[in-house]
Formats: structure tokens, C-alpha cells, sequence
């Protein structure tokens, strides 16, 4: 099948981006052939920079370019504010577009919540009933969106976020001057929702039992968004009475710079107060890191079924918990092997790409006869 993927792409910076790049590659490897229509500024074969998110226009610019390509099917990335202005309303206008062609349009929903504001629910429920198929990556967003949105159960189709198969980078600790210490990562934007300023409290209390422990946080800066939880936040790091033991990592992070970071990580804490299965997640499952979480459900779900890190509540279950990943090496091989069988057997970008064919093919032309989608590369 021929595929238009509608997304953010590399080398522009975006989580949405990063995730498109990793299942394009995969989809490559199996018979298809993608073309990816991406924000000005991306780069790569068969990528298309049309537009910027700040113009109008949006929907008619990424129309035009898909109908060239005379795709069998559009897979839109979707998440808020992606595409221009009201919430990325014009992805609307790029639905009806492209279904008046008679093309199949299926959508990846990144953020999915039971409590949006009025107009982010108008779109998503107007997609809802839009839209040939939507992926999600959590049975709890597959819930959201029957019970919330109204949808067809048979338009839902739960698909894990993918993580890649590869080993750790070498001598990271090294490479980043971390030798010798027991590295527990924050890593994200700043931003209030990700409560890192509550690890950065309880941090004096980690290093009082774990005396090599080492808080690095690790962060893109954005400099006007949420300026006021960031400058809150390093107060409280510049304040904590353990600041030798703790440190800030900023810069662009292309992926083996990210992949660095993660690699020199002994465990990784997500003290999110609101979101889903994420990327740090699978990102930090894939060198076999250890987590210790929040207790939204998307990851009490995934920690208790794959037992790969603990979640928790209060102050002293993440004081306790990270603690005991810290010093109990028998439970931190259990969750960290857990974590790569996980990777390799389950959500590898092989695994989640044949998952998506398997659905792009689900809206493939119907004909009056069998027939087999041929494409031995160019």
C-alpha cells in the first residue's frame, strides 16, 4: 500500500516526530511504501515539508501535496496544537478533504483524556465519527473513547507504543561524567504536570540512604512556556541541601544524545500527574531501565503486568521504592530483564509496524478480484 503519513518529522524536535520516524523505518522493512507530509523543516526521502503551524491554510497546503501522491490511505499523527491555530481545528477541514477523494483516513491519537476543554472535545469527538480508524496506545484511551466520544468500538484499534531492540551506549557513565554514581533520571520538558520538583523535596531523603545516589534532570528548554514552574523549580534544586548531588542537562538531545542520557541512567522516575503510556517510558525500556512512576492508571497497568519498575503515591512510596531499586540489585535485574523480554517479544517497531499494515489493510481498496500489492522498492 501506499501510505501518507501526516506528522512532524526529524530533524525537527518532537516526541510525535521521533515516534513517526521509528515506525516509518520499520514499516520500510515490510511491503508498503511510505511518504510522509511533515511541518517546513523536516528532512528525509520521500518527506514533504508543506507548511508551518503558525499559517493559515494549513489543511489546503497538506491537501494538495497528498493528492500528488495519490496515497491508498492518510495516517494522520494527532495531538493539540499540531496543526495551526484553536487547537489544531484545521485538521478537520483536512478529514473532509480527503475523504471527498474517497481516501481511507486513519488518525493516531497521542492525548487522550476524559476531561478536555470544550473545544478539544468538539474536535476529537467530531474525528471520532470522521475518521475510518484511530490507534491508541492504551486500553484506558480504547475505554475514553467508547464511553466519552461515543465511538465505534470497531473504529478503535489499541496498538502498543513501540520501543526499539539495541543495546546501551558504551561508557556512558563516562562519557558524561557519572562514573561511580547511582544515576536516577528526570527526563522531559519542564513543564508542572511532570512533578519534578516533587523528587527534587524528597531527594535529600534518597541521598541520606543511598549516599552515591545523583538526581539528573534532563530537559529541552522552552523558554517562554511555563517559565514560572521552571524558575520554581530551580529554585528548589538551587536551594535543596544536597545540590552537589544534583544536576541539570539541557541542549537540543538528538536521539544518541538522548540515547547517552538513558544509557547512563541506573533508574528512571515519571512522577506525572496526568498522560498516558509514554515515550520516556518505552524509551527507557529499551536499555532496560527500572521505573518508578506515579500512579496514573495508564502506568499502574503496565507495571503490573510486566513488572518492570514500581508505582507510587505518597512521598514515602517514592522515597521507599526508589531507594529499593537503588539497593536491591535482585529486584532491579528482575524488573530490568523484564523490561528488555518485554521490548524484544512484544512492542519492537517490527511487532507495532506489522500491527499497523495489518490495520492499513483492514481500508485497502476492495476489488472484483484477489489481487497482491507489489512494491520491490525504487
Amino acid at each position: 500500500m501506499r501510505i501518507v503519513f501526516v506528522s512532524t518529522y526529524p530533524p525537527i524536535e518532537c516526541g510525535i516526530g521521533t515516534y513517526t520516524s521509528f515506525l516509518v523505518e520499520a514499516l520500510a522493512r515490510l511491503p508498503s511504501e511510505i511518504h510522509i507530509i511533515s511541518q517546513n523543516g523536516a528532512e528525509g526521502r520521500h518527506v514533504y515539508p508543506s507548511y508551518s503551524s503558525e499559517e493559515d491554510g494549513i489543511a489546503g497546503k497538506i491537501f494538495n501535496t497528498a493528492i500528488k501522491i495519490t496515497p491508498d490511505l492518510v495516517h494522520i499523527q494527532h495531538e493539540f496544537g499540531l496543526y495551526g491555530e484553536l487547537d489544531g481545528i484545521a485538521v478537520l477541514e483536512l478529514i473532509y478533504r480527503l475523504k471527498s477523494t474517497g481516501t481511507p483516513v486513519i488518525a493516531t491519537f497521542h492525548t487522550v483524556r476524559k476531561e478536555l476543554e470544550f473545544r478539544k472535545k468538539l474536535i476529537l469527538r467530531t474525528m471520532c465519527r470522521e475518521l475510518n480508524g484511530i490507534i491508541v496506545h492504551e486500553q484506558e484511551h480504547v475505554d475514553i473513547l467508547r464511553t466519552v466520544f461515543d465511538t465505534d468500538q470497531s473504529k478503535i484499534f489499541l496498538i502498543p507504543h513501540g520501543a526499539r531492540n539495541m543495546d546501551p551506549i558504551p561508557d556512558a557513565k563516562k562519557k558524561l561524567d557519572l562514573e561511580g554514581r547511582k544515576v536516577i533520571l528526570l527526563a522531559g520538558y519542564f513543564r508542572p504536570t511532570k512533578c519534578f520538583d516533587r523528587i527534587v523535596e524528597l531527594f535529600p531523603q534518597i541521598v541520606k540512604k543511598v549516599p552515591d545516589a545523583w538526581l539528573v534532570l534532563s530537559g529541552k528548554l522552552r523558554v517562554l512556556e511555563f517559565s514560572i514552574y521552571r524558575k520554581m523549580l530551580f529554585e528548589k534544586i538551587n536551594n535543596s541541601p544536597v545540590r552537589d548531588h544534583i544536576e541539570v542537562f539541557r541542549g537540543q538531545f538528538p536521539q544518541k544524545t538522548f540515547d547517552t542520557i538513558l544509557s547512563a541512567a541506573d533508574i528512571v522516575v515519571l512522577p506525572y500527574t496526568e498522560g498516558a503510556q509514554s515515550g520516556i517510558m518505552a524509551h527507557a525500556m529499551t536499555f532496560g531501565k527500572p521505573l518508578v512512576t506515579s500512579n496514573l492508571p495508564a502506568f499502574v497497568d503496565i507495571l503490573e503486568r510486566l513488572e518492570t519498575g514500581f508505582y507510587a503515591q505518597t512521598d514515602d512510596e517514592y522515597v521507599d521504592r526508589i531507594v529499593t531499586l537503588l539497593t536491591d540489585r535482585d529486584v532491579y535485574k528482575k524488573f530490568s530483564q523484564n523490561a528488555l523480554t518485554y521490548i524484544k517479544e512484544n512492542i519492537s517497531w517490527d511487532i507495532v509496524a506489522r500491527q499497523t499494515l495489518n490495520v492499513y489493510e483492514q481500508f485497502g481498496t476492495k476489488l472484483e478480484c484477489k489481487t497482491r500489492y507489489v512494491f520491490a522498492g525504487e
